[in-house]
């Protein structure tokens, strides 16, 4: 038993559109697929004894104990590795239930895939699985807690804090599409140019110089002071020397704190005596160089959070501390506390774990204790000087009880300061009272505050101020969306795309798309390559210039990682045919339909999906999906189109030479489609295919059809628009036609185009892709034959795991099916066959060219036209 592979998708998948993060593990069972779970002594007791939580698994039997009454009967061991990867995660804290196993098309291989909320735990877990497994099998001992604390210790550093989570949360609960743009808490809401960023609890609207006020407790106290608003009197200084000058002026008590410092680090308070001072100033120089000192204010420590500029929550913050009990030492009354599942590591959890650092060892030690001391029955002792949570504090929620006055103070600090997220430290004899009247002052001013006190207090009702947030950044329930449009099938999904990122770039849109040859904002390539997969996608709908997406999404992608979205709006199936079978166990055209379906079935609900009516198994994908469904078809008199217009559908119809979009009784004629550029007068049917349902995307968009028509007509054909798509290159006495073709239907669909050209010879340059079946390559041949007058055959640079010589024996082998006598050339390389038809071309010849490299090939071509032109002017002339 081996592992050959491990993915994660982020997006729908071809295994759920709903269950979005799946671990997708391709493995080879070897000798073990003869060995079903009954056949394996003593594996199920094995089982139930290192994992007896396993009994709450149901299985396909839907009753508790189903997973081990199948164990029992034999399953095959991939399934038991789905159910131990999941049970892992469980054990580790992670929620998760979704599980699949499925044979990958050849003997013994199978596809394990399992929900994550993690994707490194969840892969650390589907290894694991298979190491548990393997021991279970042999009867080895195995040390499973080892691998529940690696998966729980992963999650933890790669897991949110609570106060960006519960935003990312409620995102999510608004359906508002959440990016992690970092490992740390840099996150995006929403796509594109309706966007808004987070980092922890600072928004991207939140104005920097705010952000920088409030990191310089002296500047913030200047302004606050200023414009009258109590705070502690105090001074900056950075050298020993300067503190005493300064005690004698303000008094004691006071507080010495680091002047940037944030979490309550470094700061000491109720400091009564000089040597008191003098330690307390050389903690916060750990941490600052420069510090303030300052009165201590008598009372209680308050957080105020001030969202929007408008109140929103309050707290009573508790510093942590011990009660004895006359015989349990400090250490084990702080271990105690510490047992709390609520308390975490740093912010990973709603209370922090209590340390016993230099500030808590001093506070032992001025009482007279050590940590190993036992406290008598009830004396309790003070563990830190601040009532910081990230210090190990508690907090009462008290937001109804603050006073109208003081809630007035708090809202004009904020905007004082400019802070539309602000937390403000008050210290206070309570908050009922205006604090202006009974001697309490406002400590510092926090940007990105901490949520945990407000979302889960010790004490009090929780507070929804991670909704205040998401109401601030997308108001008027607005969910941070802009139009997605995704594009699938196996031919003529470039050209649909390109086509549809005109038109909608036409309407005045700024589009961001993606095709098999690079990543597109506006005009712009800003990557080039096969950009047809989910990180490509991701790149558009990051970009904040982007308020419309035209993605074309190839199988690849969907098998490799999912989609790159959530949802989307229009979903276009331009067709299925036989291309890339026998790969990543898709071997039926059925198969390879259930991949393209995914597009389709992740349009939200009031979104289209756009269905080619003429391809049966396109049609045959209206009975999955819960959206609008819109057809396209060459053939007016299609009976399932003519129903669905006649009940009010929307359809896109090919009739009389026109483009027509229809719904009930309502037709638009959008264009003749001679006058379409890339129809080549009318004679190239498969783009008038891609046309039809690009133009019902535009309308569906509410681009209005005069609007649709005029950018039909500036579509031109050329390199630049539709690279290697039907590049027309006209010579003097001769044409190239260049073109990306590279599978059976597509060399088909160009058959009728190039059968319509009046030509002396019709010379096709075509190759097999080698990672096809042999029966692909063959019957590219077999097309080919059927159009072309001779053939050149050249090979790719890549040859994707074939030999020259096995490509060049499939593709004669399908040519003389057809043609046993046809003329065949072998040119390997491929420019040099552009050289070699150029040399050769015979009056009005017509030439293919099914290039790989099509930038290379146009210009290699573009180069030979210079001279000819040059030379026809000079004969002009």
């Amino acid at each position: 038993m081996k592992v050959i592979d491990i993915k994660a998708t982020a997006g729908p998948n071809y295994w759920s559109v709903r269950k979005h993060k799946l671990i997708v593990m391709l493995l080879d069972l070897e000798e073990l697929e003869e060995q079903p779970t009954n056949c394996i002594p003593g594996f199920y007791e094995r089982l139930i004894t290192l994992l007896p939580s396993l009994v709450e698994h149901r299985c396909s039997e839907g009753i508790r104990g189903g997973f081990f009454k199948r164990v029992q009967d034999g399953t095959w061991m991939g399934h038991v590795i789905e159910h131990i990867a999941l049970e892992l995660q469980f054990l580790a804290g992670m929620h998760t239930g979704f599980g699949r196993t499925r044979g990958a098309g050849k003997k013994g291989l199978y596809q394990v895939v399992f929900a994550y909320e993690d994707v490194e735990a969840g892969k650390y877990a589907a290894q694991a699985a298979v190491r548990i497994a393997g021991a279970l099998i042999k009867g080895s001992p195995y040390n499973i807690q080892e691998d529940i604390d690696a998966i729980e210790s992963i999650a933890g550093k790669n897991r949110l804090g609570p106060s960006t989570n519960a935003i990312v949360q409620e995102a999510i609960r608004r359906n508002i599409p959440v990016m992690r743009l970092n490992d740390e808490s840099f996150l995006q809401l929403g796509y594109g140019a309706a966007q808004q960023r987070i980092q922890a609890t600072i928004a991207s609207t939140t104005g920097n110089i705010a952000v920088d006020i409030a990191c310089n407790k002296q500047v913030t106290k200047q302004l606050l002071h200023s414009n009258y608003i109590p705070v502690p009197e105090g001074r900056v200084i950075s050298e020993e020397e300067q503190l005493l000058p300064v005690i004698d002026e303000i008094g004691y008590p006071v507080v010495l704190k680091p002047l940037d410092g944030c979490q309550g680090n470094g700061i000491t308070t109720n400091i009564k005596n000089y040597k008191e001072a003098l330690s307390a100033f050389r903690l916060a120089k750990q941490n600052s160089p420069e510090l303030i000192c300052e009165k201590c204010i008598a009372g209680s420590d308050y957080r105020i959070l001030v969202v929007d500029y408008k109140y929103t929550a309050a707290a009573l913050r508790t510093p942590p501390a011990v009660t004895g009990d006359g015989r349990h030492t400090i250490r084990e009354l702080i271990d105690r506390i510490n047992a709390d599942p609520n308390r975490g590591n740093d912010h990973e959890k709603v209370l922090t774990q209590i340390k016993i650092d230099e500030v808590t060892q001093g506070l032992i030690r001025k009482k007279g204790y050590t940590p190993d001391s036992v406290l008598s029955a009830g004396y309790k002792l003070l563990l830190k000087t601040t009532a910081n949570l990230s210090t190990g504090g508690t907090a009462e929620d008290v937001t109804e009880e603050v006073h109208p006055d003081n809630i007035a103070l708090f809202e004009r600090i904020a905007r004082l300061v400019g802070l539309n997220i602000c937390g403000i430290d008050i210290m206070a004899a309570d908050l009922s009272t205006p604090i202006t009247h009974n001697g309490g002052a406002v400590l510092e001013v926090n940007a990105a505050p901490g949520l945990r006190m407000h979302l889960s207090p010790s004490k009090g009702k929780p507070r929804p101020v991670a909704k205040a947030i998401v109401d601030m950044l997308f108001p008027s329930q607005k969910n941070g969306r802009i139009p997605i449009m995704a594009i699938t099938g196996t031919n003529g999904k470039t050209t649909t795309t390109r086509l549809l990122a005109h038109i909608t770039k036409q309407a005045g849109y700024k589009v961001g798309y993606t095709t098999t040859d690079g990543i597109y904002i506006q005009d712009q390539m800003i990557v080039k390559g096969d950009c047809t997969g989910p990180e490509s996608t991701r790149i558009v709908l990051k970009d904040p210039g982007v308020n419309m997406a035209v993605l074309e999404c190839a199988r690849g992608g969907i098998l490799r990682a999912g989609l790159g979205f959530d949802q989307c709006d229009v979903a276009i199936v331009t067709n299925i045919a036989e291309d890339h079978l026998g790969m990543q166990g898709i071997d039926s055209l059925e198969d390879l339909a259930r991949v393209k379906l995914v597009v389709p079935e992740s349009v939200h609900a009031d979104g289209y999906a756009i269905l080619n009516a003429d391809d049966e198994l396109v049609l045959k994908m209206s009975e999955n999906l819960h959206c609008n469904v819109a057809y396209f078809t060459m053939n007016p008199d299609n009976m399932q189109v003519q129903q669905h217009i006649k009940n009010g559908g929307l359809a896109a119809v090919y009739e009389n030479g026109y483009l027509t979009i229809r719904q009930g009784q309502m037709v638009y004629t959008l264009a003749k489609a001679a006058d379409i550029p890339i129809t080549f007068s009318g004679t190239a049917d498969f783009n008038i295919q891609n046309i039809l349902p690009a133009t019902l995307a535009a309308f569906i968009q509410r681009i209005y059809p005069g609007r649709i028509a005029e950018a039909l007509k500036t579509f031109i054909p050329c390199p630049e628009t539709i690279p290697g798509r039907m590049n027309v290159f006209d010579f003097n006495s001769f044409r190239i036609i260049v073109d990306y073709a590279h599978n059976p239907h597509g060399v088909k669909a160009i058959a009728s185009f190039i059968k319509s050209m009046p030509a002396s010879i019709k010379v096709g340059v075509i190759t097999g892709v080698g990672d096809r079946r042999d029966e692909d390559i063959r019957s590219l041949g077999m097309e080919a034959a059927a159009i072309f007058d001779e053939l050149i055959i050249r090979h790719d640079d890549d040859l994707r795991g074939r030999t020259q010589s096995d490509i060049d024996r499939l593709i004669c082998d399908g040519i003389r099916q057809i043609a046993p006598a046809k003329k065949i050339t072998i040119i390997s390389n491929e420019l040099k066959a552009v050289e070699a038809v150029i040399k050769n071309a015979t009056e009005n010849s017509v030439i293919v060219f099914f290039a790989d490299n099509i930038k290379a090939v146009v210009e290699h071509i573009r180069s030979f036209m210079i001279p000819e032109m040059a030379k026809t002017e000079k004969a002009v002339a």
